[in-house]
């Protein structure tokens, strides 16, 4: 299995003949407003362009997963640092199959994404001559996960490949430690950024959650969600010397955009 990290949350899955998408953000460097003006600086997002690489790997997909896409019930692209304009474009004009959590299915085709798979939480179906599985999400502390609305991670087992657990946008829960335990996941991958509007608490773990996630992962992690946007205040040599502190250091990759890890 290859993991072609593109930008954020952005990546590819590479298996075979299949190359899976994880949550497309494709647009041009300060596309979206800033998810911040006060808290942060007001930059507008993504803060840094796509990698060199990315056309010759968005060339080759095959599939797609998004982990969510609603804020609110809005149009999916309010939730833009995992389904922007660029990215909704990209899947409808390639056509490209979508697995999604079951909540977003309908939501997602009334703009012509074609999902083949909408699946609801601690669901597993086949995928890919595997299998996929649903995890529940939760998108913040407080009351702001209401209002980002909730998605899932998903749990992949493809033949003769590592599993892979995408834990998606989420604060560190008790179903996300059950996943880590029950599933044993070969890989997981975290959102290490800290995301954080300008009220509410945190939207994604704390530095003190990432650290837990990782101990309590029973293999290799990959940590990403950084260095693109601009509530997103943990960049990664600061992620970096907090895991060295902590002795983790060995046990998590943090790939740089347009990396390409073999694992």
């Amino acid at each position: 299995m290859k993991i072609h990290h593109l930008r954020n949350a952005t990546f590819v899955i590479e298996s075979g003949e299949h190359f899976i998408l994880i949550d497309p953000m494709l647009g041009a460097k300060g596309s979206i407003p800033p998810f911040s003006v006060m808290r942060f600086k007001a930059k507008k997002n993504p803060t840094v362009e796509l990698p060199k690489n990315a056309a010759s790997l968005l060339n080759k997909v095959t599939h797609t997963i998004l982990t969510h896409s609603q804020t609110l019930g809005f149009k999916p692209l309010q939730h833009s640092d995992h389904l922007d304009a660029a990215g909704e474009q990209f899947l409808v004009r390639r056509d490209i199959p979508v697995t999604t959590p079951a909540k977003d299915k309908d939501y997602l085709e009334k703009y012509a994404i074609r999902v083949e798979n909408g699946v609801e939480d601690w669901q597993s179906i086949d995928f890919l001559g595997g299998k996929i599985t649903a995890i529940p999400a939760q998108h913040g502390h407080g009351w702001i996960h209401k209002v980002m609305a909730n998605g899932s991670g998903f749990f992949v087992e493809l033949p003769n490949e590592p599993s892979i657990y995408i834990s998606g946008d989420t604060v560190l829960t008790d179903n996300i430690k059950r996943a880590l335990a029950e599933l044993k996941p070969d890989i997981t991958v975290v959102a290490a950024g800290e995301a954080q509007m300008d009220v509410g608490q945190p939207l994604l773990m704390s530095s003190k959650e990432v650290l837990e996630f990782i101990a309590l992962s029973p293999n290799k992690v990959i940590a990403n969600h950084m260095e693109a946007l601009n509530h997103c205040p943990t960049d990664r040599q600061t992620f970096s010397q907090v895991l060295k502190r902590h002795g983790l250091a060995d046990k998590v990759l943090i790939p740089a955009d347009g990396e390409t890890l073999i694992l």
